[in-house]
């Protein structure tokens, strides 16, 4: 199967390889209609029960199309649970393709990071099985979150990241007191530095309140049930004091305050729903390009899914070879195309001249300083990540209920993040014109900037 590349109008401009999932997607199931189809599922469990199931098809079972058929189900199974979060995959109508999958997803196998992350994450080891399991057998992965997001009363929000924590006190939606507060938690190796950190921003706040109500905060990291299954934040305290010592720091804390509504989430997810308020629009999926590609996501209904969302390791590029995600050891993940590591790899490429021994950060501001200076090098870089973006938003509508993209981080500071929404409006616009007025891309205005994470996670608690 030749799938098809980007029209040269809108191709990647430093990346003229760039061979998009949702192109090969497309000339995959375009050839199925062509050739025949088959009905197939795809069920992400949790070890609680819960979970999720998506429906595709696969061209129908023959040597021809076994090879083309395993790489469609194993990239979509790859974004499923990075996407979705589980450690049971049951497939049903691929039996022929189990073995390759299981295979792949072993310990010593390709996807052996993928396989261990699910594994820490969720508590039993990864297994990937056919069978008929029914969708209505599984109980949908949810967060309850109030809806609409609840404000009455006295509340504390706040937002743990890897170089501040933010906290605000808000009296029935209003702001009453916010503060930022440098810390640097990555290396420390003493969990009391994380815990008296939080208690000290969370007394600050309730300082500016005639009583506590409720608590909600969002942090860096996989959050379940309040509990730090995986976070950077900790990345510095020993493994033998990680259960004892961080993963219900939360509950420890909520202990502290006297077991009022308590409520943590993923900081990507309450970015999403700050988006949500503030657009007064669901179906909102935010998308952070800074260190990584963080991402977080409000259903159409306004509720948080509890799904998993790390989108930096979900493959977007079909080329061979694509770029390598030096963590996952897998080609062509999102983390490679749609962050500050994006625009680092493509500087060689565009002709600017910056020290790489700068790290990531530093190198992204230079590229933003020759953007402002009108330097056309820094434009080819913004339109490459653009088209990147436009030929990707296809593929996460594949997998999220999609009416407002809302895209924040490092990489969409200044002029330009314009030229990046630009380029992926156009990519749309010529390669995807039913999607074109159905996703509105935006960016988060100021008083959101400032304030909307703070409200967002104060919301969180329900108070009945």
């Amino acid at each position: 199967m030749n799938a098809s590349e980007p029209s040269s109008s809108h191709r990647p401009l430093l990346d003229p390889h760039f061979l998009p999932a949702s192109l090969w997607n497309r000339e995959f199931k375009k050839q199925g209609s062509q050739l025949g189809t088959r009905a197939i599922s795809i069920s992400v469990l949790r070890a609680d029960g819960s979970g999720n199931t998506h429906h595709d098809i696969l061209l129908l079972d023959t040597e021809e199309n076994r090879a083309l058929n395993l790489k469609y189900l194993e990239r979509t199974l790859k974004f499923l649970l990075w996407s979705r979060g589980g450690n049971l995959v049951s497939i049903e109508g691929a039996p022929e393709l189990i073995a390759q999958l299981q295979a792949r997803y072993s310990p010593d196998g390709e996807r052996a990071f993928d396989a261990q992350f699910m594994t820490k994450l969720f508590g039993q080891p990864l297994q990937i099985q056919n069978s008929n399991l029914k969708p209505a057998t599984l109980r949908q992965t949810v967060v309850e979150n109030p809806t609409p997001p609840e404000l009455r009363g006295n509340r504390i929000g706040f937002d743990l990241g890897g170089s501040d924590r933010k906290c605000a006190a808000v009296i029935d939606g209003d702001v009453v007191f916010s503060e930022e507060i440098k810390w640097s938690p990555y290396f420390e190796s003493d969990p009391r530095y994380h815990f008296e950190g939080i208690m000290d921003s969370l007394r600050r706040a309730a300082a500016h309140l005639p009583q506590v109500d409720a608590i909600g905060g969002s942090s860096a990291g996989v959050i379940v049930n309040n509990q730090i299954k995986a976070s950077s934040l900790f990345r510095g305290i020993p493994d033998q004091l990680w259960s004892s010592q961080v993963e219900n720091i939360f509950h420890d804390i909520a202990t502290e305050w006297n077991h009022v509504p308590f409520q943590v989430e993923n900081d990507g997810d309450v970015s999403a729903l700050a988006g949500s308020m503030a657009l007064e629009e669901n179906g909102v999926l935010g998308l952070a390009m800074g260190t990584s590609t963080a991402t977080g996501y409000v259903d159409l209904s306004g509720k948080i899914t509890g799904w998993l969302s790390e989108l930096a390791f979900v493959p977007i590029d079909y080329q061979t070879p694509a770029p390598k995600d030096e963590w996952s050891g897998d080609d062509g993940c999102a983390v490679q195309y749609l962050s500050q590591q994006g625009v680092s790899r493509l500087i060689p490429a565009s002709g600017l001249e910056i020290d790489s021994s700068l790290d990531k950060a530093q190198q992204l501001l230079k590229v933003q300083e020759a953007m402002e200076n009108g330097d056309e090098r820094a434009e080819k870089i913004y339109q490459t990540v653009g088209s990147y973006l436009g030929y990707t938003i296809p593929q996460l509508a594949c997998f999220y209920d999609l009416q407002q993209l809302q895209l924040l981080g490092r990489v969409m500071s200044g002029t330009g993040g314009n030229l990046i929404i630009e380029t992926a409006q156009k990519v749309l616009n010529e390669n995807f014109p039913e999607l074109d007025h159905k996703i509105v891309l935006s960016t988060p205005d100021e008083k959101t900037k400032r304030h909307g994470q703070a409200i967002a996670a104060a919301s969180l608690p329900s108070l009945t």
